[in-house]
């Protein structure tokens, strides 16, 4: 009982938990201060956010999610992006990203990492794929 309050208590105190895998829809209006049908538009609107929906349709955020949102809001409310300018953004950042993991591999393969570890690796994800489809 004492350490659900304590589990209760740092979760009040720090909303946004490394542990935390999802996040309902509820805690995630009360984490941003954004009402859940913003929430829900932003979801058609910013194809980038994508939440779980449990067997009931109840949305279910990753971290990730909640990350992109809170940019998302930043950009619309402090910087005074248009929907379509902060979409741009967005998909700029995300290719911005994506060149880094690029890069980042890169210099993985030129550091001359281990080929069939490699080929290992990419048919476990070829078996996994299948697996999912």
């Amino acid at each position: 009982m004492a350490r659900l309050r304590l589990l209760k208590k740092q979760e009040h105190e720090n909303p946004i938990s490394s542990e935390r895998l999802y996040y309902r829809i509820g805690e995630v209006s009360r984490i941003t201060g954004l009402k859940p049908h913003v929430l829900r538009y932003w979801e058609s609107e910013f194809k980038v956010i994508k939440p779980y929906k449990a067997g009931s349709l109840q949305r279910l955020y990753r971290r990730k999610d909640l990350d992109l949102i809170l940019k998302i809001k930043k950009l619309l409310y402090e910087d005074g992006f248009t929907i379509a300018g902060a979409k741009r953004r967005i998909r700029d950042l995300e290719k911005a990203e994506n060149r880094q993991m690029k890069l980042r591999l890169v210099e993985m393969k030129s550091d001359e990492m281990d080929q069939e570890v490699l080929a290992t690796i990419r048919e476990e994800l070829r078996e996994i794929r299948k697996m999912l489809e």
